[in-house]
């Protein structure tokens, strides 16, 4: 890997492991400079007069386009760019999703298919194009009845103490 094209080669044996302190910190500074040699100018949507092309948090990124051709050559370019720096995206976890607008078309990326989701979950919280509340409380819901009934042997000894 070569962080930041400084022709640097840090010789990478086992990679950062999820959970340690320096992982989010390296992977976001990372990632930021894989995105500032993109040239999305003129991609995305204009939004109060400012193009808007991809939101990222933490490990997420979301491609912001007009259409689905677009978001394949945006998703192509990023992949090579993160290739040039060793690293590889993980299409199985890849997925997009579309408004009514957005016709269907197939999405690929070096002709494996990308998978069309209804919604995902984005920093706890599920994101969709219609913007349903009953669906993300429902899966609170079962979140907190789950975590509940990781611990509820505890609660009961603990109860009358």
């Amino acid at each position: 890997m070569s962080p930041f094209y400084n022709g640097i080669n840090v010789d990478v044996r086992r990679g950062v492991r999820q959970g340690d302190t320096i992982s989010p910190e390296l992977f976001i500074a990372t990632l930021q400079n894989v995105m500032r040699t993109l040239d999305w100018d003129n991609m995305g949507l204009k939004i109060d007069g400012r193009q808007l092309h991809h939101l990222r948090c933490a490990d997420d990124i979301v491609l912001i386009t007009p259409n689905i051709s677009q978001a394949e050559r945006m998703l192509a370019d990023f992949d090579k760019a993160c290739g040039k720096i060793g690293l590889r995206l993980n299409l199985t976890r890849a997925m997009f999703m579309r408004n009514r607008l957005v016709s269907y078309a197939p999405f690929k990326l070096n002709g494996t298919n990308i998978s069309e989701r209804s919604s995902y979950v984005c920093l706890g919280r599920e994101v969709d194009m219609i913007s349903h509340l009953a669906p993300e409380l429902s899966r609170r819901k079962r979140a907190a009845w789950g975590a509940f009934k990781s611990i509820e042997d505890v609660v009961g000894r603990t109860k009358n103490t």
